[in-house]
């Protein structure tokens, strides 16, 4: 079993033991996509849901043996929800292990979004900090994108991803999942519109910062990652699109 296995497993069961999931659409040839990279076979899976009120639970998986290991896990809520995204990634390099947690706001700048989605978590960010160090600098364009219980740490030992990153993985997911339970549509235009260009604007910062992007176009080619970014990681401006908006 790979590293990221059991962290993909957990968070399928959890989704599919409290919501009413939905198969989202993967675009065909986005399902599994493998090549062979210095003699060793790197094997990308991708996996989509829906339910009520999130719009996409998407997650992109690559296997390439003990020196890389990804799991990029993202779940994007409907746009009548003023729901947080929630967002891991999970990275194993030769370098080491780069593990990034958060509930992302739409607005953190605003206090009162802030007492409602990282005032709970605040505590499991406290409590999972003590035993993973805080990973040092990250750009400071991304800091907009994060809040205040974003957890980012690198660890030196993969016995500390099987166990303590698991744990706040764990926490993290069920903390989103008592969100989701108790969010309420949102109907005020004004609020709707800033809802949309939040989620806007986060997805194009996401799909222009993308940092696997480099490594999907060594896999796979620019053409098939570019493609893999827009229309499935990131594809809210092609379905609204397609839909006439």
């Amino acid at each position: 079993m790979t590293l990221y296995q059991p962290f993909l497993d957990h968070a399928l069961a959890r989704l599919g033991e409290r919501l009413n999931l939905l198969s989202y659409p993967i675009p065909a040839g986005f399902e599994s996509k493998a090549a062979t990279v210095r003699g060793e076979e790197v094997l990308t899976t991708s996996h989509a849901f829906c339910s009520a009120r999130l719009r996409q639970i998407r997650a992109a998986h690559v296997q390439g043996g003990k020196a890389l290991q990804v799991l990029n896990f993202v779940i994007f809520p409907h746009l009548h929800y003023d729901l947080p995204f929630f967002g891991a990634d999970l990275v194993t390099l030769p370098g080491g292990h780069l593990i990034a947690l958060d509930m992302q706001p739409l607005f953190r700048d605003d206090p009162d979004y802030q007492a409602r989605y990282t005032a709970p978590i605040l505590p499991v960010f406290e409590a999972h900090r003590v035993h993973l160090e805080w990973g040092g600098d990250f750009p400071e364009e991304a800091r907009p994108y994060f809040s205040p219980a974003f957890l980012w740490t690198r660890p030196s030992d993969t016995e500390v991803v099987r166990t303590r990153v698991f744990a706040a993985f764990c926490d993290y997911l069920e903390a989103y999942l008592d969100f989701v339970a108790q969010a309420e549509p949102v109907s005020e235009p004004d609020r709707l519109r800033a809802i949309e260009a939040a989620q806007l604007r986060y997805l194009r910062y996401r799909a222009e910062k993308d940092p696997a992007r480099g490594m999907f176009r060594r896999f796979y080619g620019a053409e098939w990652t570019e493609e893999y970014i827009h229309g499935f990681l990131f594809d809210l401006e092609r379905r609204r699109a397609a839909a006439g908006h």
